[in-house]
C-alpha cells in the first residue's frame, strides 16, 4: 500500500474530521490541528495531531505537517471550515487537488510539483512582504511613541525652567529691593550759608573781636 492509504479498518469504517482541538489559558488560547472521529467531543480524544494554531501572534503562527494532512485528505478525511482555510493558507488544498489529477492521469508527477512550487514561491514573497509591512508599521508606531514622549519630557523641562527663571528674577528684585533700603539716607541741603574761618594774617571782618593778644 502507498503512503495515502494506509489506514486501519476501524479508521475507513469512521467519519473523520481535520479540527481543532483548544488548549491554553483563558484569552490566550492556543490550538492544535488533530485528526478525530467525528462523533468524538471536541476537545476529547483524538487519533493524531498534525500540527498547531497560534492566533495570537501577528501574523498568526499555522504549523501543519502537510505530508500527513494531505494523506489523510486524500483518504476522505474532511476538514472544518477553519482547518480548511488553514490548509488552503498552506497550500495543502492545491496540493490534494494536484494529486487528484495525477492519479487520474491528467498530469505528471513533475508537472503538478512544478506547479506547487510555483505556488509556494509567490505564496512566500507574499508572506515575507505583510510580514515586512507589519515590522515596518509597528517600526512607525514606535517611532511616532518616542517622538511624542520626548517631545513631552522637552514641554516639562521648558516649564520647569521657564518657573526657575522666573523665582530667579523674583529674587534678584527682592534682593535689590531690600539692598536699596538697607542703604544710608544722604543728609539734606540748607540754604544757611556756611562761615569761613579767616586765614592767618588776615584782620577779622567789622563787628568781630579781635583776638587777645598773649601776654
Amino acid at each position: 500500500m502507498d503512503g495515502f492509504h494506509q489506514l486501519t479498518k476501524s479508521q475507513y469504517n469512521m467519519a473523520v474530521k481535520i479540527r481543532l482541538a483548544r488548549r491554553g489559558r483563558k484569552k490566550m488560547a492556543i490550538y492544535d490541528v488533530v485528526i478525530a472521529d467525528a462523533r468524538a467531543p471536541r476537545d476529547g480524544r483524538f487519533i493524531e495531531k498534525i500540527g498547531s494554531y497560534n492566533p495570537n501572534t501577528d501574523p498568526a503562527s499555522i504549523n501543519i505537517n502537510n505530508d500527513r494532512a494531505l494523506k489523510w485528505l486524500m483518504n476522505g478525511a474532511q476538514p472544518t471550515d477553519t482547518v480548511k482555510a488553514m490548509l488552503s493558507y498552506r497550500g495543502v488544498m492545491l496540493k490534494k487537488h494536484l494529486q487528484i489529477g495525477v492519479v487520474k492521469g491528467a498530469i505528471t508527477q513533475e508537472q503538478a510539483d512544478e506547479k506547487f512550487q510555483a505556488w509556494l514561491d509567490g505564496k512566500e514573497k507574499a508572506i515575507s512582504s505583510k510580514v515586512e509591512k507589519i515590522q515596518s508599521a509597528k517600526e512607525s508606531v514606535k517611532k511616532a511613541a518616542l517622538e511624542a514622549e520626548t517631545a513631552k519630557n522637552q514641554a516639562r523641562l521648558d516649564a520647569i525652567k521657564e518657573r526657575e527663571d522666573a523665582a530667579k528674577a523674583a529674587a534678584d528684585a527682592e534682593a535689590k529691593a531690600a539692598e536699596a533700603a538697607a542703604a544710608p539716607e544722604a543728609p539734606e541741603a540748607t540754604d544757611a550759608p556756611v562761615a569761613e574761618a579767616p586765614a592767618e594774617g588776615e584782620a577779622p571782618a567789622a563787628g568781630e573781636d579781635a583776638p587777645e593778644e598773649k601776654a
